[in-house]
C-alpha cells in the first residue's frame, strides 16, 4: 500500500496527523517531526512517526520517492487482510489534527 506524506521538520513535537491538499488533488497526510532536514534526519524521523502511528515495525515503512522533498511516497508492507484496517487508521490520521 502506498501513502503519500508531507513532512514538516523543525516541529515543536512529533506528531502524525491531518491532510493538505496537493496541485494535483490528491491529499497527503502530515507528519510532523522535530529533526531538522538535514542529512536525511527529517524523513527518518518520519517514517519512523509513521510506523509508530499505524503500529507497524519501521521495516514495514520504506521511502519510494522524494527523499530530497517534503512530500514523499511512502510504501506500507502489509498483508492484504491487513489493508482494510491500515486504510481506516489512516484515514482516521487524516482527519485528527
Amino acid at each position: 500500500m502506498r501513502v503519500t506524506i508531507r513532512v514538516r521538520p523543525g516541529a515543536g513535537r512529533t506528531a502524525v496527523g491531518g491532510e493538505l491538499g496537493g496541485p494535483d488533488g490528491e491529499a497527503s497526510l502530515v507528519v510532523r517531526v522535530s529533526a531538522r532536514a538535514v542529512d536525511g534526519k527529517a524523513t527518518e524521523a518520519a517514517l519512523r512517526a509513521l510506523a509508530d502511528a499505524l503500529g507497524l515495525r519501521r521495516a514495514d515503512v520504506s521511502l519510494v520517492h522524494g527523499a530530497t522533498s517534503r512530500t514523499k511516497l511512502v510504501e506500507i508492507a502489509a498483508s492484504p487482510a491487513d489493508e482494510p484496517a491500515l486504510r481506516d487508521r489512516l484515514t482516521a490520521l487524516r482527519q485528527h489534527c
